[in-house]
């Protein structure tokens, strides 16, 4: 059995104001494409297919097409389950009608979990698929008031894929959740406040592979089998280094998952570029990709006239501006202000600490004391 683990499409999000549709079509065309060459079994999306709850018009007929493309005509089936961002209900419309073509999409969460047996060119795999469980709803689903963090939500929904046979076939769980020790980045919409919804990765390792979502960077925890394909496309700037990508997964009967990750390449990077006015004008210049999306950093400390209209005449897709020079002037003036309103027996003992790494004693306060003394009577002399 071999199969495509993405998540995170978000489809009809906007960076800073600009529509991503036209992106998000060229890297659905590229999964598309991977899919056929490495002639897969299936594809396996782990959640947040949709930016928001009521997607856009074209959001909705992108994810069509794309469907249409993958299952009518090349025979992949698909696998889709509800992230956070997404409207449950909405997802799953007319699932039980959908999958008989090959389209299997998991919307609400339900207190019994439906395995789904694909059937691939050598060999089948049984695929556990779990929409993104909020505590309350599994406490409400389950009847179990003992269930109060998403850990333990996630546990009893895994207790169900551990007491099902198998038949000696690999078990593939796909999931919607945030597991602990992992890389966020700032486009990820928290699932809880306070660390509630961290879960142990120790829980998705018994089974053969665990197709994860929320996450954004490509990354494992505990085991390389227990993974987050990340997005396909970079949707804030704190994603700027990482390198998208979807992963590809063959499983076969009693051994280790074989794991690649097959890159995806944005027609637009996202990019973060520094430096002073100037030298960024003048390197727009022989830059092949002015017209990626860009946050800039300007280091200049004095004032500029319209930098945002210079900076887009060269580059034309600057969505956002950073006076880091100033930052840092004003910075360094309140550190200036606060030195000042502190005494000269506080100053030279935060300086002696730093230095000695060690406090004052008592007699070096007395005699710091003195000195100062007689340099203010000299002065007042």
């Amino acid at each position: 059995m071999k199969f495509i683990h993405s998540s995170d499409w978000h489809l009809g999000r906007q960076l800073h104001g600009e529509s991503l549709i036209e992106q998000q079509r060229l890297a659905l065309q590229q999964i598309a494409q991977l899919a056929v060459e490495h002639q897969v079994d299936a594809l396996v999306i782990a959640g947040d297919i949709y930016d928001r709850s009521i997607p856009p018009a074209a959001a909705v007929t992108l994810l069509s097409d794309f469907l249409d493309e993958m299952i009518a005509e090349h025979q992949i089936p698909v696998l889709l389950t509800a992230g956070n961002h997404d409207s449950a209900e909405r997802l799953g419309f007319a699932a039980n009608q959908m999958k008989r073509s090959g389209l299997h999409i998991v919307g609400s969460l339900t207190a019994e979990l439906t395995p789904i047996l694909l059937q691939g060119k050598s060999g089948a795999a049984w695929f556990y698929p779990i929409s993104y469980a909020e505590p309350t709803a599994v406490r409400h689903l389950l009847d179990d008031d003992s269930i109060t963090s998403h850990e333990q939500a996630m546990a009893a929904m895994l207790a169900q894929v551990a007491a099902h046979s198998s038949e000696g076939l690999p078990k593939v769980v796909v999931a919607h959740c945030f597991l602990d020790g992992s890389s966020e980045s700032e486009s990820e919409r928290p699932l809880s406040v306070g660390g509630a919804d961290r879960i142990s990765p120790a829980l998705f390792t018994p089974f053969d592979y665990a197709a994860l979502g929320h996450l954004h960077g490509p990354q494992y925890r505990a085991a390389e089998h227990v993974r987050y394909s990340g997005s396909p496309l970079k949707y804030s700037f704190s994603e700027a280094t990482q390198r998208k990508s979807v992963t590809l997964v063959e499983l076969k009967p009693s051994q280790p998952a074989v794991i690649t990750l097959l890159p995806i390449t944005a027609a637009r990077d996202v990019r973060i570029i520094e430096g002073s006015l100037a030298e960024l004008l003048e390197r727009a210049k022989d830059d092949p990709h002015a017209d990626d999306y860009l946050m800039v950093r300007l280091s200049d400390t004095h004032a500029l006239l319209d930098p945002m209209g210079k900076l887009r005449s060269r580059y034309p897709n600057v969505l956002h501006l950073e006076r880091t020079g100033l930052m840092t002037q004003q910075q360094d003036r309140d550190i200036g202000r606060e030195r000042i309103k502190k005494g000269e027996l506080e100053m030279f003992s935060d300086f002696f600490s730093q230095v000695a790494g060690e406090l004052l004693t008592e007699a070096q306060q007395q005699h710091l004391h003195g000195l100062i003394d007689e340099l203010h009577q000299g002065e007042d002399a």
